[in-house]
C-alpha cells in the first residue's frame, strides 16, 4: 500500500506564497517522477509542475517563474513553492508519485489540498 498526504493548502491573498507537501509512505520502491496538478471548478486537471528522480523539471506555462517544484528523495516527498499567487492559481492541488515496478511503472495520486486564491 501506498498513501500520499498532501499538505500546504489554504486560503491566501493576491500575490502571496504558499508552499505545498506531499509525503509518500507506504512500501516505497522504485520511485520515479514526482509532480503537482490541479483542478479548477468546471476544469479538466492539468499538470503544473513535475520533477524526475534526477532533478529535472517541467512546469505549465501559466507557472513558469512563480512556482518551483523540489523533493527529497530521503523522505519521499515533493513539495510546491508558490509565489506570485493569482486569482486563476484557485483549484485543488493534486500530488501524483510514479513507482517503477518490474512490470512497469505505476501512478498514485494524493486526495488532494485545495487552494484558494482571494482578497
Amino acid at each position: 500500500q501506498v498513501h500520499l498526504v498532501e499538505s500546504g493548502g489554504g486560503l491566501v491573498q493576491p500575490g502571496g506564497s504558499l508552499r505545498l507537501s506531499c509525503a509518500a509512505s507506504g512500501i516505497i520502491f522504485g520511485l520515479g517522477a514526482m509532480g503537482w496538478y490541479r483542478q479548477a471548478p468546471g476544469k479538466e486537471r492539468e499538470l503544473v509542475a513535475r520533477i524526475t528522480n534526477g532533478g529535472t523539471t517541467d512546469y505549465a506555462d501559466s507557472v513558469k517563474d512563480r512556482f518551483t517544484i523540489s523533493r527529497d528523495n530521503t523522505k519521499n516527498t515533493v513539495y510546491l513553492q508558490m509565489n506570485m499567487l493569482k486569482p486563476e492559481d484557485t483549484a485543488v492541488y493534486y500530488c501524483k508519485v510514479v513507482l517503477v515496478y518490474r512490470s512497469g511503472p505505476m501512478d498514485y495520486w494524493g486526495k488532494g489540498t485545495l487552494v484558494t486564491v482571494s482578497s
